[in-house]
């Protein structure tokens, strides 16, 4: 089932999309809800923001070439992290499909984008094992994780090179069929194909997350998981379009602008 977040007719709801139209619900996914009889084409609405994450967890170096890459250009040897790295990202950066990403005018060329699978929970649970990590997934939606590379390598922590506003694209809408084992991730550039890897391909995969997760924490309806990319990016610049594509849940489009002086 794909839950989408959408306006149509100035009014904001919760829909299922079925082929090219969308049913409109009373209610929401993480609660009760009932189908109505209000359907759009799905090309007609505005896709909106799937939900706005209580907490928004994000994973570093969790794909082997990645962290190779990194690595390379500074010249150093991989270090292969030995338990899941944990890290936060602003809801103020989160915008939806189509919307822009906005380039800061006093920002440098280094603006890079990760595609990512995002896990989205689903239900208030704290204290899971690798046997029953996955109840609590509701589904996936899509991240793309853009940074500026200058202020990353400039600061201490990841405050503005990841969280500048707009610099968190998610969407188009959560996916709850979607089977790990067969995804793979695509990303486009202008409709170019720039990066393929299978999703699942990571170092730690979602099981592991979880239960180091809610050792600590509490995982609450509506957080999410961005898990974190393989490969490298181009420079992105003003009038780019980058599509990122996973197998089976969908395909999120944003496209890049710079702020002007």
């Amino acid at each position: 089932m794909r839950w989408l977040k959408f306006t149509a007719s100035d009014k904001t709801s919760w829909g299922i999309v079925e082929g090219d139209r969308v049913i409109a619900v009373d209610g929401d996914p993480f609660g009760e809800w009932q189908r109505t009889a209000r359907t759009h084409p799905l090309g007609d609405v505005r896709i909106e923001l799937p939900l706005i994450p209580r907490t928004f967890y994000c994973v570093g170096l969790n794909y082997l070439k990645h962290l190779k890459e990194a690595a390379d250009k500074r010249g150093e040897v991989p270090a292969v992290p030995d338990r899941p790295e944990i890290g936060y990202r602003a809801q103020n950066a989160l915008i939806a499909h189509d919307e822009e990403v906005v380039i800061p005018s006093f920002a440098t060329d280094k603006i890079h984008y990760e595609g990512e699978l995002v896990v989205v929970i689903g239900k208030k649970v704290k204290h899971l094992t690798k046997e029953n990590a996955m109840d609590c997934v509701f589904g996936y939606t899509i991240g793309n994780d853009v940074s500026e590379r200058s202020w990353q390598k400039a600061d201490r922590s990841l405050w503005r090179s990841k969280n500048a506003d707009t610099f968190k694209p998610m969407g188009p809408w959560i996916e709850t069929e979607a089977d790990l084992a067969k995804m793979q991730t695509i990303v486009r550039v202008n409709g170019k194909e720039t990066n393929r890897f299978h999703t699942n391909d990571m170092i730690f995969g979602v099981v592991p997350f979880l239960v180091e997760l809610t050792r600590y924490f509490t995982l609450w309806p509506g957080d999410v998981i961005w898990m974190g990319t393989d490969g490298a990016s181009p420079d992105i610049k003003h009038g780019d379009v980058v599509e990122i594509d996973i197998t089976g849940v969908g395909v999120l489009r944003n496209r890049f602008v710079r702020e002007e002086r």
